[in-house]
């Protein structure tokens, strides 16, 4: 992964793509989740204050490798709505999400 200036910058710009909108870093959380004692996902989620957004005042982001053989790279964006309220819960929805359609 590229530093985290450079990540936050290319989440940023998905962010800007994904919800159509204009993107402001807040803050990075490490996220560390865990599921029967084993890692599912590990990684940084940038916090963004969104401008223009219709139903969002922010959004949760990260990127992840995809693919067979993690050949590309996914972004993320999970938009603050309620019960929405942290880096973490964003993390797991979107794990559950991903389940579902795999």
């Amino acid at each position: 992964m590229a530093n985290r200036q450079d990540y936050n910058a290319q989440v940023q710009m998905a962010v800007s793509q994904l919800c159509n909108c204009g993107a402001t870093g807040r803050e990075t959380v490490p996220v560390h989740e865990i599921f029967q004692g084993k890692t599912v996902w590990q990684g940084d989620v940038v916090v963004f204050d969104l401008s223009g957004h219709p139903k969002a005042k922010q959004t949760f982001a990260w990127s992840h490798p995809d693919g067979a053989q993690d050949e590309r790279e996914r972004f993320v964006a999970v938009l603050e709505i309620p019960p929405m309220g942290s880096a973490q819960k964003a993390d797991q929805v979107q794990i559950i999400n991903d389940a579902k359609w795999k």
